[in-house]
């Protein structure tokens, strides 16, 4: 099961969670494993049983009022009950004021504390999204991922078969470069996969003959992105006669990643062809059977009805 360090939450800038630490530094080494937030109510009224391990603990402004209105002691022994639990985090939001009774049982037990400017349902939507990013399963793979009509493209294919170069026609041709050579891919949900590339090769292509291109700097910030969903695999193979390739499209293939079956087309290279309007047309294909269309089974059906009608037989006769 995938993790993060409690302390990773501090330096998750992107995120633009506002966290303050108010107690419980030693323990910033402990670990979240689970996307979804809790949020304990009951546990300030020392019913703990189902305050969740792994999870991080957010405190609004009912609960923190509630707290503050108890009667000392029970405050006292709500607050040491809760951290006893051993939790990964307690985050207070809307940058509220924090009981001390809650800052000493955390020191206490070394129980991160932290507090945030963010209103409750807007740091919930944020931690939740990034905390999603972070733990969903992953993988890398060799390959380039481009974005062609609204659609995520991963060329796949052995190593100097041409995929960076395609790549670079299509980035010509318009179709903005997510990641090259080493493709980061990540599940979100059950049957959704985003693909981004590397901090070190973020937006280069490595061209033989040419060397590294930056694509940023050689066709400005719309010719690439940051991360995008994969939606197909175009596999490149070398072209061989004595192989039979699929000229109709009616059977349907899939590539998995990560449980994930993702639509496969097979595409053999071959001098002449033009590999980047074969793309882009296979990309425009995948939008029409997304919508409903595919040319391959309406052509089968024609041919059923006319067959049934006996009118093929005739013109053949």
């Amino acid at each position: 099961m995938k993790s993060v360090k409690v302390s990773e939450l501090l330096e998750s800038t992107g995120a633009e969670l506002q966290l303050t630490v108010l107690a419980g530094r030693e323990g910033l080494a402990r670990i979240v494993n689970a996307p979804r937030i809790q949020k304990p109510g009951l546990a300030l009224t020392g019913y703990v049983d189902f305050v969740q391990k792994g999870r991080v603990q957010i405190l609004g402004s009912t609960e923190l009022t509630f707290l503050e209105r108890m009667d000392p002691e029970a405050r006292v022994s709500a607050c040491v009950g809760f951290c006893a639990v051993d939790v990964s985090v307690i985050v207070c939001t809307k940058g509220m004021a924090v009981n001390q009774a809650l800052v000493d049982a955390c020191e206490a037990t070394d129980t991160p504390l932290f507090s945030s400017l963010q209103t409750t349902d807007v740091f919930i939507s944020r931690i939740e999204h990034w905390l999603e990013d972070r733990l969903a399963p992953q993988t890398t793979m060799h390959g380039v991922l481009l974005e062609c009509y609204g659609l995520g493209v991963l060329l796949l294919g052995k190593s100097g078969i041409g995929k960076s170069e395609l790549a670079l026609d299509l980035v010509q041709r318009g179709h903005p470069l997510v990641a090259d050579d080493i493709v980061t891919i990540r599940r979100r949900g059950i049957e959704t996969l985003y693909g981004q590339g590397s901090g070190l090769t973020k937006h280069l292509l490595e061209i033989r003959g040419l060397g590294i291109l930056n694509v940023k700097d050689l066709f400005g910030v719309s010719a690439v992105r940051e991360k995008k969903r994969i939606d197909l695999i175009a596999e490149l193979v070398e072209w061989r006669a004595d192989e039979e390739y699929d000229r109709l499209g009616l059977d349907e293939r899939f590539f998995t990643i990560l449980d994930v079956e993702v639509p496969l087309i097979t595409v053999p290279v071959r001098p002449g062809r033009d590999m980047g309007v074969i793309v882009e047309a296979a990309a425009r294909n995948q939008v029409l059977k997304s919508m409903g269309s595919n040319s391959a089974n309406d052509l089968q059906e024609r041919l059923a009805r006319e067959l049934a009608r006996g009118r093929i037989k005739d013109d053949i006769d």
